[in-house]
């Protein structure tokens, strides 16, 4: 895989550990396994998680910003999302996702989101459901433990560690802001992949 074809050093993508999954893969997610690690731990095909990326950003390019719902609930995702929504102009919905929030409009906090993305179908697989009820486009990113029952778009990558989820939350809002014609190079985003990542570690219970 050549770097030039990358939107990242191919370096990068390792140190981040994007490609690094768990010990378990679901039968939707076995198709993206590029070998298993001696430790067993199952290891992503990186160039198709680059290539995910990008087929993500030119999907999301296709709305406005404004009608795109970003959903997290885990604290480096919730990081991650926050600063890419941030810059989008898209909306976060953080923390746990409330039955009806797309399909009741008697709610408070109702929304009629155009699509969403989602950091983790287990833990966000609510808002999951209640896209596919009402024919919402999902992206969702998810590790090989993750069921993708619903997700019109898989970006597969490791989707618990936190500078993984920065580079990926980092690239997404680069290329969409390329793919809106907002920026023209990757020079003009000047983001750092710090800048989305969670300022606390999570401590072991």
């Amino acid at each position: 895989m050549e770097n030039e074809q990358l939107l990242t050093d191919q370096a990068a993508y390792l140190e981040a550990g994007v490609h690094i999954g768990t010990k378990v893969t679901t039968p939707g997610m076995r198709r993206f396994i590029y070998k298993i690690r001696e430790d067993g731990l199952f290891l992503l095909n990186l160039s198709t998680i680059n290539e995910r990326v990008l087929q993500a950003a030119k999907m999301m390019a296709k709305y406005e910003a404004k009608d795109i719902v970003v959903t997290a609930s885990r604290i480096y995702a919730i990081s991650a999302a926050a600063k890419f929504a941030e810059i989008t102009g898209t909306k976060l919905m953080s923390g746990r996702v409330m039955p009806g929030v797309f399909t009741n409009p008697r709610r408070s906090d109702y929304s009629e989101p155009s699509m969403i993305l989602v950091s983790d179908t287990r833990n966000e697989r609510q808002a999951i459901r209640e896209a596919s009820k009402t024919s919402i486009p999902t992206v969702a990113l998810c590790d090989t433990d993750n069921l993708i029952k619903y997700v019109d778009l898989i970006i597969p990558c490791n989707n618990k560690g936190r500078r993984s989820l920065a580079l990926v939350y980092f690239l997404l809002a680069r290329e969409f802001l390329k793919e809106k014609g907002l920026i023209k190079t990757n020079e003009e985003f000047t983001y750092k992949i710090s800048d989305f990542e969670a300022k606390l570690e999570m401590k072991a219970n």
